[in-house]
């Protein structure tokens, strides 16, 4: 096999050329079968495997430290209380020295085999991708369900990247450490796509080659999608589109606040209607509107930093206290705009956005705080 960039990057013994960075999640099972696969797949070649685990309750972490204690170039990156493949790969990268890199998942989807190919690709490109959507390539192993959302995110990711790769969504790929260090301070690190976070993140457009490979069933475990990494992914390109300029989890947060306004009129319409005294409806409604808004924002907008078990209680407590904060910082200021140019669309929009800011700003700190 002809890789340059690995040959050049190490070799001696005990020092690995190649990184492989596998994010895991209750993966127990996969991964000595990912690690020998490894072995037999790299033969020749001087690597290390760096799992990178987000704090997983089936014994993940332990079955990696059972094989790194045999085997040198087995490594544990374990993070708490954070979650997210794109964060996780960052993170994996980032812990390594070697001049090149592979990302794949721990499920045995991605066939090793496909990597010295990779590798020989980063000859002459920044960055080489298993493409499932080429010709040549086979992506049918991701079911009916999986396959048309894979497709229809492929489909919107044109909508940021700004030149054409047949799979942007596959989580295979090798990269040069150099052409990553240098777009890693503007990627956004949200949600499971990692690929398509570089891709778009790139200045200038990074050179790829892609080389087709056939999508495997799961060897064991579930797989991780739902709703919650949709809105993830959603995000990401809102943070890609708006170039930063305005966070993206706040666009999500605000429409949350959206959603929670029309479930208050809900509920204020129907107490009134229940003859309840106008006060009490109204706390009432206000009430459910922001239990409605922090669970949503604890599924959807912090997926990444969700509130768990018993949390969940100290976590909806101080939702409610920054919230009615807001509340009030939203009426004052709205009426003293108001009090100053009696325009009165002008005042409640500037009071709403006060607010909106408030609780966007001061709930990341407190109540989801890493």
């Amino acid at each position: 096999m002809n890789c340059p960039i690995v040959e050049a990057g190490g070799g001696r013994a005990g020092v690995p050329a190649l990184s492989i960075i596998v994010p895991t999640l209750n993966e127990r099972g996969n991964i000595e079968p990912t690690v020998a696969a490894l072995d037999r797949a790299l033969r020749g070649i001087a690597w290390e495997v760096v799992f990178v685990d987000d704090d997983s309750h089936d014994g993940t972490a332990e079955a990696v430290m059972a094989l790194a204690h045999g085997d040198p170039r087995v490594r544990l990156l374990r993070r708490l209380g954070r979650r997210g493949l794109s964060s996780a790969c960052i993170d994996g990268v980032l812990a390594t020295t070697t001049p090149a890199f592979v990302v794949m998942d721990a499920d045995l989807q991605h066939d090793p085999d496909l990597i010295p190919h990779l590798l020989e690709a980063l000859d002459t490109a920044d960055l080489a991708i298993g493409s499932r959507y080429m010709a040549g390539g086979d992506g049918t192993a991701l079911g009916a369900r999986r396959g048309i959302a894979s497709r229809a995110a492929t489909m919107l990711s044109r909508l940021v990247l700004r030149q054409p790769v047949s799979d942007p969504m596959s989580g295979f790929f090798a990269m040069r450490r150099a052409q990553f260090d240098e777009v890693a301070p503007r990627l956004s690190g949200i949600g499971f796509k990692i690929l398509l976070d570089i891709l778009v993140s790139a200045r200038p457009p990074l050179r790829v080659a892609e080389l087709p490979f056939r999508f495997r069933p799961r060897h064991a475990g579930d797989s991780k999608l739902s709703a919650g990494i949709v809105a993830e992914y959603l995000l990401l390109l809102i943070e890609k589109l708006c170039a930063g300029i305005v966070p993206a989890r706040y666009l999500l947060f605000s429409a949350v606040g959206g959603i929670g306004l029309l479930v208050h009129l809900a509920v204020l319409a129907v107490a009134v209607d229940w003859r309840l005294p106008f006060a009490v409806a109204q706390a009432l409604s206000t009430w459910v509107a922001m239990t409605n808004n922090f669970f949503l924002n604890n599924y959807l907008t912090y997926a990444d930093k969700r509130r768990r078990g018993w949390n969940i209680v100290t976590g909806l407590a101080t939702f409610y206290l920054i919230c009615s904060i807001g509340a009030i910082a939203n009426v004052g200021i709205a009426n003293a705009i108001y009090t100053q140019w009696s325009v009165w669309w002008q005042a409640g929009l500037a009071g709403a956005l006060v607010g909106s800011v408030w609780n966007y700003a001061v709930s990341a700190i407190y109540t989801w705080r890493r």
